[in-house]
């Protein structure tokens, strides 16, 4: 019950219900107002965030009751609704997502480690009923891969897994190595929201760079026989996408201009998050420089999260998924 109340009184805390409640009585004056609905558009946003405020507001108040008389029976399930509002509601969060792996420094011991915790993110994929399709992969010579991107869709997808971008560090006795030494191997996670909409981002065909190739991998006899896979350079942020395991070139295609305009839209998005974060501390997009996470498998098993110092010895099942302890963690920081 302790740890129930205490998750219950920290999201009391920050949905700051006195604020929706000026923003609510503010709303139903204004839709007082005889010209209220002359903009419809508008009238009906104001009308569906006046609902959502209502359900909040009741939530809590309910919620503040069941603290009051100790009444365990019925709040957890109060609060995990509570923390969707709270902790998923960013611009993206409801929607589906684009997750990348690309492997890092190491060698074959880095493209081995992208395949695991390519694995990983597949079995969370699995975990959260999410679904999911391979976009674009690229295997090691050796072992492993270079990279890989996974379409993800299902609700709040973008929203669990943005925090998983960023650099996972793997330190382990190499199983390349005739010498079994030590090894740190390096990956880097990159998510991106899938944009439904994305009729917003402008694209000049003059700025896009198309090579196509034949396909390293899926497609069956296709591969033999036309160049299916599809490299996209966008010259003027020198950004490139490489999509191949659709059949067709022009799903391909396709999927190489999402890929691009959600990248874009990211990056508006970051560029205008760290302008608002300047006053706050120091933002962190995606990057190479920005280690999220170690997975430690010698000397000793240990996986900790360098942001919120979560961490636990049962590194195998990390290793298959269960990964929800560190995404719930950096959602509620």
């Amino acid at each position: 019950m302790d740890e129930i109340k205490n998750r219950a009184e920290i999201l009391l805390e920050k949905l700051d219900i006195d604020k929706k409640k000026l923003r609510f009585k503010e709303i139903e004056a204004l839709s007082t107002d005889p010209d209220f609905w002359k903009n419809n558009q508008r009238a009906t946003e104001l009308m569906k965030e006046m609902g959502m405020l209502q359900k909040e507001i009741d939530i809590s108040d309910k919620i503040q009751k069941m603290i009051n008389v100790n009444q365990q029976e019925g709040l957890e399930e109060l609060v995990r609704e509570i923390e969707t509002s709270v902790y998923l509601s960013g611009k993206f969060d409801f929607g589906s997502a684009i997750l990348s792996v690309h492997s890092g420094q190491g060698g074959v011991d880095a493209m081995d480690w992208a395949q695991m915790l390519s694995r990983m993110y597949q079995r969370y994929f699995e975990k959260k009923k999410f679904r999911t399709e391979i976009i674009d992969e690229n295997k090691g010579e050796e072992a492993g891969i270079k990279n890989i991107t996974f379409m993800v869709e299902g609700d709040f997808a973008y929203g669990y897994l943005k925090n998983e971008s960023g650099t996972h560090r793997l330190v382990r006795l190499s199983p390349f190595n005739s010498d079994n030494l030590r090894h740190t191997s390096f990956a880097l996670v990159e998510v991106l929201p899938y944009i439904e909409d994305d009729s917003k981002v402008q694209i000049k065909e003059d700025d896009l760079e198309w090579d196509f190739y034949r396909a390293s991998s899926h497609g069956g006899q296709n591969v033999q026989k036309v160049s299916s896979a599809v490299r996209l350079t966008h010259k003027p942020t020198g950004i490139v996408v490489t999509c191949q395991t659709q059949r067709y070139q022009n799903q391909n295609r396709e999927y190489a201009l999402k890929i691009l305009k959600s990248k874009l839209i990211l990056i508006e998005e970051e560029r205008k998050k760290l302008e608002e974060q300047k006053q706050k501390g120091e933002y962190k997009p995606a990057s190479w420089g920005n280690q999220i996470r170690n997975y430690v498998l010698h000397p000793y098993k240990l996986v900790k999260d360098t942001r919120t110092k979560v961490e636990t010895s049962d590194v195998d099942s990390v290793l298959d998924g269960e990964i929800d302890n560190f995404v719930r963690a950096e959602l509620k920081l």
